[in-house]
């Protein structure tokens, strides 16, 4: 069973994602990421070795199409091994 507990989905100029993607990388660093949308907060503290999934999909519905890349963090006990990713 899957329980959202925080989304958020608006709009931005890319350079302003790109901000919030490094504001998310260096307080991953610190181990801490609190994420904040109007009255919604949350705070996760991802463990030092985690699972980290990137995904870029495809959706066409009739003449439209819409990409997205999607990353994710993932922890458990039993965590994962896998291909190294790089970013070019």
């Amino acid at each position: 069973m899957e329980e959202v507990l925080f989304e958020t989905e608006n709009v931005h100029p890319r350079t302003e994602i790109a901000d919030y993607l490094e504001q998310v990388a260096e307080n991953l660093r610190h181990g801490t990421v609190t994420l904040v949308s109007g009255d919604d907060e949350i705070t996760v503290e991802p463990p030092e070795d985690a699972v980290f999934e990137v995904k870029v999909e495809r959706e066409t519905e009739g003449d439209e199409e819409e990409m997205s890349v999607e990353f994710e963090i993932e922890w458990d006990v039993g965590g994962g091994d896998g291909a190294r990713l790089s970013v070019e």
